[in-house]
């Protein structure tokens, strides 16, 4: 695998939320990776950023990936309409077409290994 500035950058998740949550009109799914994207911004601005991916955000006719933002160590959200290009920095797998559905698939399979995991420590539940 190639080293990039997120495989250098990842770490555990602390603080990320861990269970799927309502707010107002959005449902909140938690998501964790290390990714690069390529954006581009309301003005058409193109540029490249590094996120330590933490939820995934979907409301009305919207999509927002949000996570700590490496530039500035702060979170952001980035619509995902607007995200031309996604890397993986776990697999260096490259995502330039359908990432809304990429992402909402790693999210499920995600909360699916969280459930698997969690229930081996509740049994009977």
């Amino acid at each position: 695998m190639v080293s990039t500035l997120a495989t250098s950058l990842l770490k555990p998740a602390r603080n990320a939320p861990v269970e799927e949550r309502v707010e107002g009109n959005w449902r909140v799914y938690p998501l964790e990776g290390a990714l690069e994207l390529d954006y581009m911004d309301q003005a058409g601005n193109q540029s490249r950023r590094w996120l330590i991916a933490r939820e995934l955000k979907v409301g009305p006719g919207k999509m927002l990936l949000g996570g700590i933002d490496m530039a500035d160590d702060g979170y952001r959200g980035f619509r995902v309409d607007r995200i031309e290009r996604l890397e993986d920095a776990e697999t260096g797998l490259v995502v330039d077409r359908n990432i809304l559905d990429w992402l909402m698939k790693r999210a499920e399979r995600q909360a699916r290994e969280r459930r698997k995991y969690l229930a081996r420590f509740q049994p009977g539940v």
